[in-house]
């Protein structure tokens, strides 16, 4: 049931983003507003698929979290490597760009488990 889970909360966002894409594309926009438009969807739809790992109850919330962390690094992390959002002309400009990602993610998992593991839980 999660596997399906994870499909549809990932293919609505993918869908969407996708469509939008191909319109900006076809109406002429830049294409590095095109690619971009896309990436985000790519992101969006990994974050929401990916949802479904804090529904694994069976698991403790650390489990969750190096799973969930894992997941974004394999997909999110590779979308801001090939974005164009950032320079990256030697290896301290990746390892910048790992920094933001990792810093971006322990922001948003901190609000999430703030907003979902204790305001929520009340």
């Amino acid at each position: 049931m999660l596997i399906k889970k994870a499909i549809i909360r990932g293919m609505i966002p993918l869908i969407i983003m996708t469509t939008i894409s191909i319109l900006m594309k076809y109406q002429g926009k830049n294409a590095f507003q095109v690619k971009s438009t896309f990436l985000v969807g790519i992101i969006v739809t990994s974050v929401a698929a990916a949802s479904v790992i804090y529904e694994i109850e069976s698991w403790s919330l650390l489990k969750q979290s190096v799973v969930h962390f894992g997941t974004m690094l394999v997909t999110i992390f590779p979308c801001l490597l090939v974005s164009d959002w950032f320079q990256l002309n030697n290896i301290l400009d990746y390892i910048k760009v790992f920094g933001i990602f990792l810093f971006i993610g322990v922001v948003l998992w901190s609000i999430a488990y703030f907003i979902f593991g204790k305001l929520l839980a009340k």
